[in-house]
């Protein structure tokens, strides 16, 4: 009996991979969920089979997991009340002190190091070289990310919700990268279900150089991103049948943008360094993504994997800073208008491929003119939601961290492509 055949008697299990992109991608994710939830009939995006979360990913999969829906994150992005834990938003991207002080007790001995060396062979070696030693001064983050932690402990200790991997209904794995092996740590998974979730998103978002590695066990944890971009391999390993897959990161192309006169040409490299930097990491992650996208379709034939992910000619979102009230709005509308557009383009092979899981999709809604804050009802959200308002701090104080590289759009730019819609 053939393979599909043989899974058609048993109850058909469905997984959802998110990657990270910071706290834009989180953003996005949001966003896209949104389109999604509203858009399949039968789905249910926190009565999953399996979740499995990177980076930022790892943020939102372990908010899924603890039953927060995607109108509570949509609304989070756009209220701002006090919740049941406030906090001041230094709390997500406190300065490291004791970093750059242990560091910089270093730096008299390490000049004085580097000095002698130099007058001991200057025909060797350039003072320039010989100074090259002082970067071990440098902190190996710039923020503390231990405050993290206490807060997501504290919002997963809410009534209902859990910081324990083993007390969750559904499965939720959560990807760091162990910085000294340079292999996964699949938190969650087997030998690793007793660290507590607030730890393994820590880990899993310290984005090197933002923020120090996360010591778990012994192991010195960082971004998972750093392995796979998405990591759908650990679900797919489970035996999921339909893995749904949000990637946030794609490199822009901005030649449309340019030949319309609405981007002048060189608008990347007059961003600057991190704009650059940020392109070139987007193309780096994509095209390992396409490789692994074609290997799972060989390894695993037997299941069904849909990735949904930004239109690469859609510039409002790589010139967007999340730190903006108003962009991050704009990241999130993106998004649901990307999905539900995606959704539409391909409803002719999705909607046969969701039928055996029992998922059709509302025709109705992918045909009707709305937006994402309409599909919530946002005039009718309560004002005092605990829940929402945490995860809206917790959005918040994530990205200021990261969004200081962040590009902006120019406003011109920005009025003229929503002049289009």
């Amino acid at each position: 009996m053939p393979a599909k055949a043989r899974r058609s008697s048993k109850r058909r299990r469905i997984g959802l991979a998110l990657a990270g992109g910071g706290p834009e991608g989180a953003v996005y994710e949001i966003g896209a969920l949104r389109a999604l939830d509203e858009a399949l009939d039968g789905l249910n995006l926190h009565e999953l089979d399996i979740y499995v979360g990177v980076s930022a990913g790892a943020f939102i999969a372990s908010s899924l997991a603890n039953d927060l829906t995607t109108v509570q994150m949509v609304r989070a992005l756009v209220k701002h009340e006090a919740g049941e834990h406030p906090f001041v938003p230094q709390t997500f991207f406190t300065p490291n002190y004791r970093e750059w002080a242990k560091r910089s007790l270093m730096l008299p001995r390490l000049f004085a190091d580097a000095m002698l060396e130099f007058r001991r062979g200057p025909e060797e070696q350039t003072l320039f070289e010989s100074l090259t030693k002082m970067a071990r001064a440098l902190p190996v983050g710039l923020f503390d990310n231990e405050p993290i932690r206490r807060y997501l402990e504290r919002t997963f200790s809410i009534k209902g919700r859990s910081d324990d991997f083993r007390e969750l209904r559904q499965r939720l794995i959560v990807v760091a990268t162990d910085l000294e092996s340079g292999r996964p740590i699949l938190f969650g998974g087997e030998g690793w279900d007793h660290i507590p979730i607030s730890t393994a998103v820590q880990a899993s978002t310290a984005v090197p150089g933002f923020y120090p590695p996360v010591r778990v066990e012994g192991r010195y944890c960082v971004d998972g991103i750093l392995l796979k971009t998405l990591h759908a391999s650990v679900a797919l390993k489970e035996g999921v049948d339909l893995l749904l897959c949000v990637n946030p990161l794609v490199p822009a192309d901005l030649r449309d943008a340019v030949s319309a006169g609405q981007l002048k040409e060189g608008a990347i490299l007059k961003k600057g360094l991190a704009t650059v930097l940020s392109q070139t990491m987007r193309t780096l992650i994509n095209s390992r993504l396409e490789v692994g996208m074609r290997e799972y379709q060989t390894r695993f034939p037997d299941s069904e994997v849909l990735l949904f992910q930004p239109e690469r000619n859609e510039f409002d979102l790589f010139f967007s800073n999340i730190f903006s009230f108003r962009s991050r709005r704009r990241v999130c509308e993106l998004a649901y208008d990307a999905t539900r557009r995606n959704l539409r383009a391909r409803r002719k092979t999705i909607g046969p491929m969701l039928a055996p899981y029992g998922i059709t999709l509302r025709e109705d809604i992918l045909d009707s003119p709305r937006d994402i804050w309409t599909s919530v009802g946002l005039d009718q959200f309560s004002e005092r939601d605990p829940v929402t308002s945490q995860f809206s701090t917790a959005l918040d104080q994530f990205e200021v961290a990261v969004t200081s590289e962040m590009p902006v759009a120019p406003a011109s730019t920005r009025r003229a492509r929503g002049a289009r819609r």
